[in-house]
This record gives structure tokens, sequence and C-alpha cells, in this order.
């Protein structure tokens, strides 16, 4: 009995423990509402929100998809919510929503609208909290557009054709929280079309194409806490393009056209805690991109076609930073040992899908908090690098080939390298670089190794490049040298025309160089066989800036050859000084390859003479060792009978080497006489 006792104590403890830490799921259903209902609509009593979250009974008539051109009838006088999405309307008869004092959210989205009058010329609606007019036909907004909805807290405007907004066209909405108007066709971003809304806590404007935002375009919205602007080809930021948003805790710039991080502008924004930069052009993550963002939770660097460093102390001082996600980068192939300096509260650091082939210990030892690191469809490189990384489990070895396709944690510290050659990224190295005479020119290269490498530059004429001072600061590191150097060289000389030279010419090959203090991306050199009364087809290679040789080989002999090299100009520069044309004249040259060595002649034997060759020598050497054994303590006549049958042998054999050289000779070759002679001293 005790123990019954104590079995249904546990069962009900049990259930009480699961009841209070384990949350359950409460499915509001909706209720019936008797009421008289419009034909194929439906009116039920549903679950409705505010925009502060408050849960409300909301008695809802539902007439969606149902073609309509008009309001039906009867609408019952206590309805809440009236949904009219995807009908036919372009009108709204103002009596009938007069009728309904209690109307507090309008979805008229996915109609026909074309003027905003015809849904607000109605008298006030005193209660309409939420008006939804998403994907109608709306292309301007006068004044005063909404001054009959003075308790309106949400306004859903996109997917419309708006290209115009006047300036006061949200006059009246003071109550204005939510505004969504985005993937428009604005152009522009007029301040005073905010002056009205001092409570706007969150503007959606994503998807209109603006490119550039106005200098304290935001300043009066001073209650925003989320700011969406996405999709609006911006290409930069103003420093002061955010100023006075004191209030802001989200931005997005998803999928613009952003090549930096805009860090004048976001310093503008203290109170910063969700930042999206996904999707945009940024190329480095530089020094000082994201320092004391004191407030900053969370940051995202994902789905960056042109995306290859984050730098030496990119992120620093970032107290705050919980999660930082820079995935799916295909160029991202270097980040700093020292990228991320006091990130104190880091737990989730997601690096996955990048072209990473290592990640320094140093990296992670700066982050204390860290409890989550994924490093997968990553090209890692296991080696001494690679030392510290025990976790995760999916992550997978792609090099060296012995440990290909190894999980990272099954790998054993004796397995991999101990020591590490440098691995250079190609990623972030340019195909070409172009500069003008007495600009400068900035250089950048990355490595990881052990020990630490020291890198420079060497230019394909062999000069080798150092860093400038002035462009090395104290958060530059060794690892990551900017290198510079002015491209003055060559200044003095009064005339920039490269004089093309003939430096070497083989048979097969031709050594062509020249001097130019300016070659551009464009530059090529072509080059021609010249033959009486005959055409030929002209090729070209293109030539790097800063070479100033260049090898021509597959060339025939005793050919004469005509090369041009061709300087160009720089493409999309409109206007070019008169002696930057003449500079750009194409320079010519020719010459005439050598004449091919006639090849010598050589003795070759058929393998029947060859072996017969060898027997003979053969038997030469037994007579010779026969002599010296003695065959003067033969009586002459075993002698002579062994003479005679060694030239009886001989002579056999010669007459049937003749004749397999003859027999074997094509009527086609040319006759060859075989005369052998075999000298016997006995």
């Amino acid at each position: 009995m005790r123990s019954t006792l104590v079995l249904v104590q546990s069962q009900w403890l049990l259930c009480v423990f699961v009841g209070v830490c384990v949350p359950s799921v409460v499915v509001i259903h909706s209720l019936p509402w008797h009421v008289s209902c419009p034909a194929q609509c439906v009116c039920q009593i549903k679950p409705w929100f505010s925009s502060e979250s408050v849960y409300h009974e909301a008695p809802t008539v539902d007439c969606n998809d149902l073609l309509l051109t008009e309001l039906p009838l009867p609408l019952p006088q206590n309805t809440h919510t009236l949904r009219l999405q995807s009908n036919l309307l372009s009108e709204l008869e103002s009596a009938v929503l007069c009728s309904l004092p209690n109307l507090t959210e309008l979805d008229l989205s996915q109609n026909h609208f074309s003027s905003i009058r015809t849904i607000t010329q109605s008298s006030s609606l005193p209660s309409l909290l939420s008006l939804h007019l998403e994907e109608n036909r709306l292309n301007h907004l006068p004044e005063a557009s909404f001054s009959s909805l003075p308790a309106l807290q949400e306004l859903f405007l996109s997917h419309n054709s708006l290209y115009s907004l006047a300036p006061g066209a949200f006059t009246g909405l003071d109550s204005l929280l939510r505004l969504h108007i985005n993937n428009n066709r604005l152009t522009t971003i007029d301040p005073r079309w905010f002056r009205a809304l001092p409570r706007l806590e969150v503007l959606m404007l994503g998807g209109n194409p603006v490119e550039v935002l106005p200098e304290r375009g935001f300043q009066a919205l001073g209650s925003l806490r989320s700011l969406v602007l996405s999709g609006m080809g911006l290409r930069s930021l103003a420093e002061k393009a955010l100023e006075g948003l004191d209030g802001l805790e989200s931005l997005s710039f998803y999928d613009n056209l952003l090549t930096k991080v805009p860090t004048q502008a976001l310093k503008r924004v203290p109170g910063l805690k969700f930042l999206d930069l996904n999707k945009n052009r940024i190329k480095l993550v530089e020094t000082g991109d994201f320092r004391d963002m004191v407030h900053l939770k969370e940051l995202g660097l994902n789905n960056m076609e042109d995306l290859v460093s984050i730098e030496r102390a990119a992120l620093e001082n970032l107290p705050e930073l919980t999660k930082l996600e820079i995935t799916n980068n295909p160029r991202l192939s270097y980040i700093h040992p020292q990228a991320f300096l006091q990130l104190s509260r880091l737990e989730s650091l997601m690096l996955n899908s990048n072209s990473l082939s290592a990640l320094h210990r140093h990296t992670l030892l700066s982050l204390p908090s860290l409890q989550e690191v994924s490093l997968h469809s990553n090209p890692l490189r296991c080696d001494c690098l690679f030392h510290w990384a025990a976790e995760p489990q999916a992550t997978l070895c792609s090099e060296p080939p012995e440990l290909r396709a190894r999980r990272v944690k099954e790998v054993s510290t004796r397995e991999m390298a101990a020591s590490c050659l440098p691995m250079i990224p190609h990623a972030p190295l340019p195909s070409y670089v172009g500069v003008r005479e007495g600009g400068s020119l900035t250089l950048h290269c990355r490595a990881l190794a052990e020990p630490q490498p020291k890198l420079y530059w060497v230019t394909p004429s062999g000069l080798r490049l150092g860093p400038a001072p002035s462009h090395v600061s104290n958060h530059t590191p060794d690892l990551a040298p900017y290198l510079s150097r002015t491209a003055s060289e060559g200044s003095n000389h009064t005339s920039s025309q490269p004089s093309l030279d003939v430096r070497e010419v083989g048979e097969h090959y031709a050594v062509l160089s020249w001097q130019s203090g300016h070659n551009l991306p464009s530059t090529q050199l072509s080059w021609q066989a010249i033959y009486p009364n005959a055409h030929t087809p002209t090729y070209t290679t293109r030539i790097l800036a800063g070479t100033q040789s260049f090898n021509l080989t597959h060339l025939h002999a005793e050919t004469f050859y005509s090369v041009c090299l061709h300087l160009g100009s720089s493409e999309g520069v409109a206007h070019t000084s008169r002696r930057t044309r003449e500079s750009t004249k194409p320079q010519c040259v020719s010459f005439r390859t050598k004449e091919a060595p006639e090849p010598k002649p050589s003795l070759q034997l058929s393998p029947e003479l060859t072996s017969t060759a060898l027997t003979l020598l053969f038997v030469a050497v037994i007579l010779l060792l026969l002599a010296g054994q003695g065959w003067d303590t033969v009586p002459g006549e075993e002698a002579g009978k062994h003479h005679s049958a060694l030239l009886q042998w001989i002579k056999s054999h010669k007459s049937q080497i003749i004749n397999q050289k003859t027999e074997g000779s094509s009527e086609h070759q040319p006759k060859q006489s075989v005369k052998l002679s075999l000298h016997l001293d006995c």
C-alpha cells in the first residue's frame, strides 16, 4: 500500500513539473457568430492582435476571393474586421462603411483601386486601426490622403505603383506606428513625408529604386525602432543619412549595391541592436568598420559575391554581440587571426559555405563565451593551423589529398603536418592593375602560416615593391600588408611613347621588349606571319599592366613576322589628352626567324646486323682467349683443322648477313652496301 502511494505521488509530481516547465501550445479556434451574414461571406468570432500584440476576440466578416465589384450587403453593424482581399473593387460606398462604428481592420489588398480618394473620401472612421491596400493600382498620394482615419496605427501600401507622394500625404496620422510603403516606384526620399508621423516605430521602404538617401532624411522619426531599406540600389550612404534615429534598434540594407561598410553613417545610430548587410557588394570588411557599436546583438554579412577578406580588428569592442553570421560568401578566403577583438559575449559564430582554407586558432581564442561554430562547406586544409579544430562533427578536410573527406574531429594531431606553408588565397588578387603616371597603387595580399610569413610583391619585370610608410597604420598587421608604390617612374622622360625592340630571335621564338611608364589594362600585342601573295591570320594577346617584355613562341622557322604593341586607352575615361592619344599609337617591328638546322645523318643498324655483330664479337673474344691459352701447344695438324673450321663458320655467317640485308631492303629505299671484314691473326 505504501509503495502504491509513493507511485501515485511521483506521477502527480511529474505532471506538475511538465505542466510548469514545458510551454503548452494553445490553439484558439474561431467561434460562431450568429448574425445575418452577406451571401457567400463567412461570419465568425476570430482572434485578433493589435499592433501592441494585445489579443482580442473580433467579430469578423470574411469575403475574400469572391470577385466582388461592390461591397456585400448586409454587413453586421458590430463588424470589427472586414476582409475583402482578392476582389475586383475599385470604389467604396461611404455610407456602408459609416454604418460600421466598430470597424477596426479593413483589408482591401489585391483589388483595383487606383485613387486613394475613392477609399478615404467617406466620413471619418474613428475606430479604424489597420488598413491594407497592398497590390492595388495606386500611383500617387495627395495631401492629407488619410485625414479621415485619425486613429490609424498600421498602413500597408506595398506593391503598388506609387511614384510620387505629396509632402503632406500623411498629415493627420499622428497615431501611426507601422508604415509599409515598400516595392513601389519612388526614386527619392522626402524628409517632409515623416513630419506628420511622430510615433512611427516601423518603416519599410525597401524595393523602391532609390540610389541616394538624403542627409537627415529620417530626422523627424525619433521613435522609429525598425527601418528596412532592402533592394533599393543604394551604393553608399552619406555620413548624416541616418542622423536623428536615436531609438533605432533594427536596420536592414539587404540586397543593395554597397561596396563598403557605411561605418560613418552607422555611428549616428547609437542604439542599434540588429544589423543586416546581407547580399551587398562589399569587398573588404576593414579595420574599425564595426568598432564600438556597444549595443549591437546580431550582425549578418551573408551572400556577398565580392567579399574576400575580413581584416584585423574589423569587429572590435562589441560587448553585446551574441550572434555573428558570415556565410555563403563564395570568395571569402581570409579572416585575420585578430579580426574579432573584445567580443566578450559572442555565442554563435557561423562561417559555413565560404572559401576558407584555414581559420587561425587566435581567431577563436579571443571569444571566451563562444558556444557554437559552423565551418562546414569550406575547402579546409587540415594542417598545423587546424590543430585546435576538434569540433564540429560535420566539418570535413579538403586538403591535403590524403586527408580529403575525413572529419576534422577524427584526424589526430600526428596526422596533420607539423609546419604550415603559407596559404595565399587567390580570390583577392587582381587579374591586372592599371595606374596613371604619377598616381599611387595599393595592393593587398594575405596569407596564413606557421611561423608567420612575410609578404611582398614582385612586378613582371622583377621589381620588388615595398610598403609605403603613409599607407601603413598601427592597425596594419604583417600578415596582411598593404603595399603601395607611386607610379611616377619614368616621369622624367620627355615622351612616354614606347619603343618596341626585338631582343632575341630563334628558329621558333622571338623575345620582344619595350619601355613604357603607363601600361594600361587594354594593352595588347598582335603578330602576323608575312607570306607573299598570301593572307595569314593575326594573333593577339593581352599584356598585364607593368609587363615590359614578351616571349612569342610556336613561330615558324625562316619566316618574316610583323609585331605591334597597342597601348590603347583606359576604358570609362571620357576625355583624354592629346599627349595620351599620341602615346597610345601602336608601335610595330618586323623580323625574320632563324633557319632550322639540317638534321645530321646517323648510323642506324637493323636488328639483324646488330645481333650478328655481337655474335662475331663473341667469336673474336673466344679466339683471343684460345690464342692466349696456347694454340701454339696444339699440334700443327690439329690447329690447322680448328683454323679451317672457324674460317668456314665465319664465311657462312658473312654470307648470311649480306643476304639478310639484301632481302630486307625495300625497292623504295636507297641501296646500301654492307662490307664486313674480319682480320684474324693466328
